[in-house]
């Protein structure tokens, strides 16, 4: 099912869920990734913060997935992947938490991705100046299993805007980190934006 199916990410969503995992460096962190899907290629064209702290839970990712499909439905955009950040630093596996959550969004979206954050390649990013994704891309294979994607040096996973990594830094600098909104944060008040307008002013 992986195949040669390209993967490009919007320089917003990129940059909403790599705040968020900074945001909460010693928790567990995911988010989900809204786009399309056409010619082989599923376009990310943003990206929703989901939780911090209540990971595993079904009745408030149900909540959250309904509100995000019924605001990004009127856009023309669905769910198609899932973004996960693991506790440790130095944690490159892909957890079952994120397994599960990923297997529930192909039942609606099939060709979707799960992308697991790269903590050393993140760290490394200021001293590297690199372009590329700052984060593990898997897909299902034939057999239904998520597996890592281009590890053998194939692209399928790629920055739509090359200068990506640098506005990130910049956000980093800045501490634009520090007022990202989760759906953990909306739950508790619903007065906080769980789209984080505010953060690309």
């Amino acid at each position: 099912m992986g195949g040669e199916r390209r993967y490009d990410i919007n320089q917003k969503a990129y940059i909403k869920l790599i705040l968020h995992a900074l945001k909460h460096r010693t928790s567990v962190v995911n988010g989900v990734l809204l786009g399309r899907y056409a010619d082989g290629e599923v376009d990310i064209v943003d990206s929703v913060p989901l939780f911090h702290s209540q990971i595993g839970l079904l009745p408030p990712l149900e909540i959250a997935l309904i509100m995000i499909e019924e605001y990004y439905s009127e856009k023309g955009l669905g769910i198609v992947g899932y973004f996960h950040a693991n506790e440790r630093y130095d944690d490159c596996e892909l957890a079952s938490v994120a397994k599960n959550i990923g297997d529930h969004i192909t039942k609606y979206f099939p060709e979707a991705a799960i992308l697991l954050l790269d903590n050393r390649k993140l760290e490394s990013l200021s001293k590297v100046k690199d372009r590329s994704p700052v984060m593990q891309l898997y897909t299902k294979d034939a057999s239904s299993s998520w597996k890592l994607v281009g590890s053998d040096g194939s692209n399928q996973l790629a920055l739509k805007e090359p200068s990506a990594n640098l506005v990130l830094l910049d956000y980093i600098a800045s501490g634009k980190w520090k007022s990202i909104i989760d759906f953990d944060d909306h739950l508790d008040d619903i007065s906080k934006d769980w789209l984080n307008s505010q953060i690309f002013d």
